[in-house]
């Protein structure tokens, strides 16, 4: 019987060990650390975003001075893609094998993460809260891909909605990017002027190189835009207001959430964006917010160098659920088990913005927006004029062929 026990025995240690083992080897993770990576444009026609990778840097130094996620310090690997697709898909095959990060967060711009998507399905790499409102992340869903950003079609949808609800204009304008991302706006404001049998009075596209969009701001001048809608980069939008305004073209400008930082937008259209409505899907960064207030303070504590605003908020934002789903998984960080909890998402509420839930038919969280209008004499710039809105029973069917 003693013989029994003890080879009982030696058999239960040897099962521990071999898990302790099986724990140990998950890329990136040991007793002490996570490797976590983002990629972001600090130089490039985009390198204004480059705040949203910087925000989430200071999440994780708050996160690590609290002592980390389950006694794990977070290893964060930012790297400069400058928007350019080839250079994200380089960075993320050396962060992965050469670096051994364990997931990714954020990361922005619908090329760039297009780039690199088959190489992090193929793998089964936990991506969280992509930086972009692409469909392509989550329809059809993908195993670890967990979205957190409105899609582009709702967006655009919810913006033009109003436009024609709350504003009672018709001839509605948009200039958009000639990638994934505007034609993303593009299919969502096209639907919602359909289902009010209209249709755009202009619809004009400009590429990421584009300098003089004067060409393009005459063709929505010369259709009697009463809105025009934009879905560009921060620097395209200011260059397409000043244009505007030197051809003395007055239409109500509307904006997505991709430039939803009023404070900057202020500034480097040099008091121009004074009255534009955008859409956001996160706490102003200027709110009363518990955690907001929190992270103000951690912002002057670890980066009071940086501009306190909503592109470095939103950096913030995005890492949230991934430590929530980090947290929920104990000592078992392997992927199939983070896949599990990220599953239990029902309804989380605790981040900065709409509650999310996660199942494995649905990897997009949330799918809601606010509307704000920049207004100067409010701290921070945004003044909120709606609650959250979205579209119900979004189906990305509705939407085909109505991104040209």
């Amino acid at each position: 019987m003693k013989r029994f026990l003890s080879l009982f025995l030696a058999l239960v240690m040897s099962a521990a060990l071999c898990a302790t083992a099986m724990a140990a080897e998950v890329r990136g993770v040991t007793d002490t650390e996570i490797k976590i990576g983002q990629w972001g444009p600090q130089t490039g026609p985009a390198a204004l975003w480059g705040a949203v990778a910087r925000g989430t840097d200071l999440y994780f130094k708050m996160l690590n001075d609290e002592g980390g996620v389950n006694g794990r310090k977070i290893a964060y690997y930012l790297r400069d893609d400058g928007y350019q697709p080839n250079r994200t898909k380089a960075i993320v095959k050396e962060l992965v094998e050469n670096e051994g990060v364990w997931g990714f967060v954020g990361g922005v711009g619908t090329s760039p993460g297009m780039a690199v998507m088959p190489y992090l399905v193929e793998k089964n790499i936990p991506w969280v809260s992509p930086s972009s409102g692409s469909t392509h992340w989550t329809i059809p869903p993908k195993k670890n891909i967990f979205g957190v950003y409105p899609t582009y079609p709702v967006d655009a949808a919810l913006l033009v909605r109003h436009a024609l609800d709350t504003l009672k204009k018709t001839k509605i304008g948009f200039l958009y990017q000639n990638d994934d991302y505007g034609k993303g706006g593009l299919m969502g404001a096209r639907k919602e002027l359909r289902d009010h049998k209209l249709e755009l009075a202009a619809a004009v596209s400009t590429e990421v190189t584009d300098t003089d969009l004067s060409t393009q701001v005459l063709k929505l001048k010369e259709a009697g835009c009463e809105v025009v809608v934009l879905w560009l980069l921060p620097k395209q939008a200011a260059i397409t207001l000043g244009t505007a305004a030197k051809m003395g073209f007055k239409p109500q400008f509307m904006t997505s959430t991709t430039l939803a930082d009023p404070e900057l937008m202020y500034k480097i259209t040099k008091g121009l964006w004074k009255g534009v409505i955008f859409s956001t899907f996160g706490e102003l960064p200027w709110s009363d917010h518990p955690m907001m207030v929190k992270l103000r303070e951690a912002w002057q504590k670890y980066a009071p160098q940086e501009r306190w605003g909503a592109f470095y908020t939103s950096g913030i934002l995005y890492a949230m659920p991934m430590v929530e789903g980090i947290k929920r998984c104990g000592n078992d960080l392997s992927y199939d088990n983070f896949i599990k909890q990220m599953e239990t998402f029902k309804g989380w509420s605790e981040g900065l913005g709409a509650p999310l839930t996660f199942t494995p038919e649905q990897r997009q969280g949330a799918n809601s927006v606010f509307l704000a209008v920049c207004d100067p004499e409010v701290k921070g710039m945004g003044r909120k004029i709606s609650d959250w809105i979205t579209i119900e029973n979004f189906d990305i069917k509705d939407y085909e062929g109505l991104d040209h």
